[in-house]
């Protein structure tokens, strides 16, 4: 049987504040940890940049230098003759040990290698690291917003929201909105509907999250709202946790039109009647289309006071019938996959 102290308010306000400190101390150990051995890793590699530099030293040198310290440190993961080759790379790749202290130390090492291994230009490296340390990502997020060029596709929706929302709100709302996005995990037939669409997407809901970018909440489809007494439904009603502010998305199979600037713009205004909060920000619309041209879609939102952004969206293309059923299963990829992510990069 429990004691008094046990179920007394104080004694669990006092585990809950000790736990919340030993979380918060485990989280800056890890990460005191990883700055270390990313920072090691960096300080190795310059070494064997050096020396090769100055001695002429061939790439043979790794192959020994690996047995040599696994040799002295039998215990110790992380210098394999491939892993002092992404070493060289790293540092290589970042010459300046500042920013390498300031930024790429604070991502494990599988991020620095996913970032070598996808890409070139240093501009870009730095740019997904800062996303990378900013949003969480993990390394096969990573990897997937790299693949599906994010640095192109962010801040690029036609809004108009530098006119209908105040600063700073309005650049970090535009920076939020993607064009186009790429709903890569869901393929339509030609003859599709937009319920097709909000029905693909919520099956990939987890997905869809990920696209849209963190901070979205998903509230609901369908979203019921009753105005002069009539039915109206939301197609997908989200709130956005940094913005403090509903966004309201309405889905188009098509081509973007002027007139769903009408249609969302009612939307907006019954949202911030019914839904929105003292404390919450103007409801941001989305126009999610299959095409759009971009000159009609700025006209189109030019006089318009409420926030609302245009953006389009890519599908998975659809196999041909007669290539159908020679690809591996899903459940193959997923074993290839798993077993890919199995393998630790330190060995």
């Amino acid at each position: 049987m429990a004691s008094d102290l046990t179920l007394s308010g104080d004694y669990a306000a006092l585990l809950g504040d000790l736990k919340g400190r030993i979380r918060s101390a485990q989280t800056r150990a890890a990460l005191a940890v990883n700055r270390e051995l990313v920072l090691l890793y960096w300080h190795i590699g310059q070494r064997i940049l050096t020396q090769q530099a100055q001695a002429g030293w061939g790439a043979k040198v790794i192959d020994q230098l690996a047995q040599d310290l696994k040799a002295e440190f039998p215990d110790l993961k992380g210098f394999s003759p491939r892993n002092l080759k992404y070493m060289q790379q790293f540092a290589a790749a970042w010459p300046d040990e500042p920013v390498v202290q300031q930024l790429v130390a604070q991502i494990p090492w599988g991020h620095n290698i996913a970032l070598l291994q996808a890409l070139k230009d240093p501009a870009q490296r730095e740019w997904y690291a800062r996303a990378a340390i900013q949003h969480g990502w993990s390394r096969n997020v990573l990897i997937h917003q790299i693949d599906t060029r994010l640095i192109d596709r962010q801040g690029q929706a036609t809004t108009n929201f530098a006119r209908a929302l105040p600063e700073p709100t309005s650049e970090l709302a535009q920076q939020l909105l993607k064009d186009p996005y790429t709903f890569d995990f869901l393929s339509l037939h030609d003859e599709a509907l937009e319920r097709d669409l909000e029905r693909g997407l919520l099956a990939h809901l987890r997905d869809f999250m990920l696209e849209l970018g963190v901070g979205f909440a998903f509230v609901g489809s369908q979203y019921h709202l009753e105005v002069g007494g009539e039915d109206f439904y939301l197609d997908l009603l989200f709130y956005h946790l940094k913005l403090r502010c509903y966004v309201v998305i309405d889905l188009k199979i098509g081509e973007f039109k002027p007139e769903y600037v009408g249609k969302m713009n009612f939307y907006l205004s019954a949202a911030d009647d019914l839904l929105r909060h003292e404390q919450d920000a103007p409801t941001i619309g989305l126009l999610l289309c299959r095409t759009k041209n971009k000159v009609i879609a700025e006209y189109a939102l030019r006089d318009m006071d409420k926030p609302l952004g245009v953006s389009t969206y890519q599908l998975s293309e659809s196999l041909p019938v007669h290539l159908q059923g020679q690809l591996p299963s899903i459940e193959a990829l997923e074993q290839e996959v798993e077993g890919v992510e199995g393998e630790t990069y330190g060995e």
